[in-house]
């Protein structure tokens, strides 16, 4: 029975997946609304219980969110625009750097540089195509995101009841699981999106103000990346790290640049060891090795968008994992069978 159990559980993983490859923008579109949704249902139901309808209040923080994000681009594009400019006047400097000290080493500098530039001429037919798959890529996350912003305000106006109809649907049985459930699989992404942001804001505070202090370019950018690389756990960091790193080198060379790795490192450090446990808990407190093969999965199964979400889906996962475990041993062991009666003896005659 364990082996065929095995193997149905197997064959619904496949379907599973079969489907998610199919319908994989709406599903995602889905997970993205419901983690919106855990990000603004918080200050709603503040906004409720200060006497507003469940109209206004989800009304006031969409609006609010559409306005901090756009006071946020704006702030954030004209120095990058600048950023870059003063950086393409350092990269030069950089270049010429690079060959000498690939010179020391016995490394025909030059002949490097003009390798690659005829490498990526070559690849100018392949650049092109994936140009054009880009597009098809970038109309697939406009759609996606418009949806999971639709899902998002109805989940936030009235996504208990849609969920209680949800729940209404299945065996009576059923029920009080799935409700159980579902308040788990809620409060474990809310605890995650709410403690990544916090973390996230945290580490690109101080890193942009190490590179704004340092004089790099692309400070603030440089800052956002971070906030975002922290939705990426343990690679997102080291991608946002070395980044720094090589604008650092480009614009101010090897000492400022080794500052900033030091300086993120700390900064890392200071995340994974104080910040993050009290943000997080134990409850979402995954290995950084089963994080990075999750990164891996979502990214073959949904390429940038599923790596992610891989960390989040994976956190759901665990979580409802120890509620199983806990349950199965909670439940008592059956009773001993007692020793079994049979017939009274006979007395033996005297």
């Amino acid at each position: 029975m364990r082996a065929w159990r095995a193997l149905g559980w197997i064959a619904i993983i496949a379907v599973g997946l079969f489907l998610f490859q199919v319908l994989r923008t709406v599903v995602i579109s889905v997970i993205v609304g419901v983690f919106i949704t855990a990000l603004l249902l918080p200050p709603a139901r503040w906004l409720g219980r200060l006497g507003l309808s469940r109209a206004l209040a989800t009304l006031a923080v969409f609006v609010g969110g559409l306005l901090v994000g756009g006071a946020f681009i704006a702030l954030l594009v004209p120095p990058t625009v600048a950023s870059v400019s003063e950086l393409n006047a350092s990269l030069g400097k950089a270049v010429a750097e690079l060959n000498n000290l690939a010179t020391r080493f016995g490394v025909d500098g030059s002949a490097v540089v003009d390798q690659i530039g005829a490498y990526l001429s070559r690849q100018g037919q392949t650049i092109a195509t994936g140009a054009l798959t880009g597009v098809r890529t970038a109309g697939e996350i406009l759609v996606g995101t418009v949806l999971a912003v639709i899902l998002a305000v109805y989940f936030v106006h009235g996504g208990d009841r849609l969920f209680r109809w949800l729940v209404d649907l299945a065996p009576a049985a059923a029920r009080r699981p799935l409700v159980e459930s579902g308040e788990l699989i809620f409060t474990v992404i809310g605890r995650y999106i709410r403690g990544v942001a916090l973390v996230g804001l945290v580490d690109g505070f101080f890193i942009g103000l190490a590179l704004w202090i340092l004089g790099v370019p692309l400070a603030l950018p440089l800052a956002v990346l971070t906030f975002v690389g922290s939705f990426l756990p343990v690679v997102g960091a080291f991608i946002a790290g070395l980044l720094a790193a090589v604008v650092a080198f480009v614009a101010k060379g090897w000492l400022v640049a080794l500052i900033v790795v030091a300086v993120t490192v700390a900064v890392q450090q200071l995340e994974g060891h104080v910040l993050a446990p009290q943000i997080y808990g134990r409850a979402l407190d995954l290995p950084g090795a089963v994080i990075i093969v999750a990164i891996a999965v979502g990214s073959l199964v949904a390429g940038v968008t599923g790596a992610f979400l891989a960390a989040p889906v994976t956190s759901v996962i665990v979580a409802l994992l120890h509620r199983h475990v806990a349950a199965s041993d909670e439940v008592p062991p059956p009773a001993p069978a007692g020793p079994r009666a049979g017939p009274p003896a006979k007395e033996s005659p005297a």
